[in-house]
């Protein structure tokens, strides 16, 4: 009787730490080679500035379609294949109208923009996926700005240039790294249970420390909330923007991959614009946006 009582308290360790091992949860990314994930995203970015006592704003909308091809898997990382499927550019200002407006899929042989952008479709970039949705790698995306630039049909070497390093900032090997990141790299390093919270960061052009929080989770989905610091910075040849703000992520996983269902992302930074022309002059600048992620099929 007395051997039975004295190890009691054994068993009420086991079973408590048990139930709290239970509670836990691994969120990270679990692929097959061979499996296909077809990402939608849709972006709206609005751009306010202050200019001699008059707003000026710029509206940007951005649609695509991203495919994400399993084609290895190692001990801790995914290699991929990641394909634009479409992509839509549209940039209206108030004061100027229509700047820009190309679909990558409408290609017509008169116009540069449409032949630049129809050439990035379906062009494989490299890309090796960690467990927690890290981007370790990026190749492919320096050729990829080269065939966009050659794709122009631009001859005058001064004009290639500017072009490639222009294209350079969006769609280069460390700027798409950065971009796809933005969308993967959601997962900590060890398992959480409901209302655990875990960090990481983003890079490039815009910059956000990242607090992630496990809201819900079931056999099928998990729920996770992010709120972030974030820092940007734009220095083009005439133009320098520095802003700093805020950044709120909403995102349903699908448990048994990793990958999002949906993800929006909604930010406001605030700073401000010095352009060469105007000396030290700063205009106040604001920008509002809001992008959703949706997997689209799987």
């Amino acid at each position: 009787m007395t051997k039975k009582l004295k190890s009691l308290p054994y068993l009420v360790i086991f079973l408590l730490f048990n139930s709290i091992v239970l509670g836990q949860s691994t969120l990270q990314y679990n692929l097959s080679v061979g499996d296909v994930f077809i990402i939608k995203q849709d972006a709206n970015q609005l751009i306010t500035q202050e200019i001699e006592g008059t707003t000026h704003e710029i509206t940007n909308t951005l649609g695509g379609v991203m495919e994400f091809r399993v084609r290895a898997e190692n001990e801790d990382t995914y290699d991929l294949d990641v394909l634009f499927k479409d992509l839509n550019l549209k940039m209206i200002s108030s004061s100027q109208g229509e700047l820009l407006n190309v679909s990558a899929k409408d290609y017509e042989e008169n116009d540069i923009q449409s032949k630049i952008f129809n050439s990035l479709l379906n062009v494989p970039v490299q890309v090796t996926l960690a467990r927690t949705g890290d981007i370790l790698e990026v190749n492919g995306g320096d050729s990829l700005v080269s065939k966009m630039v050659n794709a122009s049909g631009v001859k005058d070497e001064y004009s290639l240039n500017m072009m490639k390093k222009s294209l350079e900032k969006e769609f280069g090997s460390e700027a798409l790294s950065n971009s796809y990141e933005q969308f993967t790299f959601l997962y900590p390093n060890s398992s959480v249970k409901v209302g655990d919270s875990w960090n990481n960061e983003y890079k490039g052009k815009m910059q956000a420390q990242n607090t992630w929080t496990l809201k819900e989770i079931s056999e099928v989905s998990a729920a996770i909330e992010g709120n972030a610091l974030v820092v940007m910075e734009v220095v083009e040849p005439a133009s320098t923007m520095k802003l700093n703000g805020t950044q709120d992520s909403s995102v349903a996983t699908d448990i048994s991959t990793g990958f999002a269902r949906k993800m929006t992302v909604t930010g406001l930074v605030e700073g401000f614009t010095s352009m060469s022309q105007m000396g030290d002059q700063e205009i106040p600048t604001k920008i509002k946006s809001t992008i959703i992620y949706e997997l689209i099929e799987n």
